[in-house]
C-alpha cells in the first residue's frame, strides 16, 4: 500500500486527526444523548421537542459519518467503540431522564461544547492549510451555533 501523501505534513496531519476524533466523540456523545431524549421527553411541549429532537439526531448520525471519514481521508483510524468515543468527549452523560425544559438546557450547552471543539480543530486545520477539513469543521460550526440558538429560544 502506497503511503498518504495528500499535502499535509504528517505531524499536521495527525494533529488535525485527534482534534476531529475530539469532535466525532462529542458529536456522537451529543447523537446519543438527544436520541434518548427523543425517545424520553414527556409534557405539555412533547410533539414539539420529540419532533425536533428527531430532526438534530437525524443530522448527526450524518454528521459523524463525514467526520469519520475525514479521518480515515487522513490516514488515521476513526475511534468507533463506546469506550474511546466516551474518553475522548466533552459532554457528560446524563443521568435519568429529566423533565423537556431541562433537556433543552442540557442539549444546548453540549451543543455548545461541540462549537468550542470545532474552534479548536479548525485553528490546527487552517494553520496546515487544510481546506478540507476547515470547511469540514465549519459547516459543523455553524450548524451548532443555530441549533444552540433555537434550543436557548424555546427556555426564553
Amino acid at each position: 500500500m502506497s503511503k498518504i501523501d495528500i499535502g499535509i505534513n504528517e505531524q499536521d496531519r495527525l494533529s488535525i486527526a485527534e482534534g476531529l476524533k475530539r469532535l466525532l466523540a462529542d458529536s456522537y456523545t451529543l447523537y446519543l444523548q438527544t436520541h434518548n431524549f427523543h425517545w424520553n421527553v414527556v409534557g405539555p411541549q412533547f410533539r414539539e421537542l420529540h419532533l425536533m429532537f428527531e430532526e438534530h439526531y437525524t443530522e448527526l448520525a450524518t454528521a459523524v459519518d463525514d467526520i469519520a471519514e475525514r479521518i480515515r481521508t487522513l490516514d488515521v483510524v476513526a475511534p468507533g467503540t463506546y469506550k474511546q468515543l466516551a474518553s475522548l468527549s466533552s459532554i457528560e452523560e446524563v443521568e435519568g431522564v429529566p423533565a423537556g425544559r431541562e433537556m433543552v438546557d442540557i442539549l444546548t450547552d453540549s451543543h455548545e461544547k461541540v462549537v468550542k471543539c470545532c474552534r479548536d480543530v479548525l485553528k490546527v486545520a487552517q494553520e496546515a492549510d487544510d481546506e478540507s477539513t476547515a470547511a469540514l469543521v465549519s459547516d459543523r460550526m455553524r450548524v451548532h451555533e443555530k441549533t444552540a440558538w433555537m434550543l436557548r429560544a424555546l427556555n426564553q
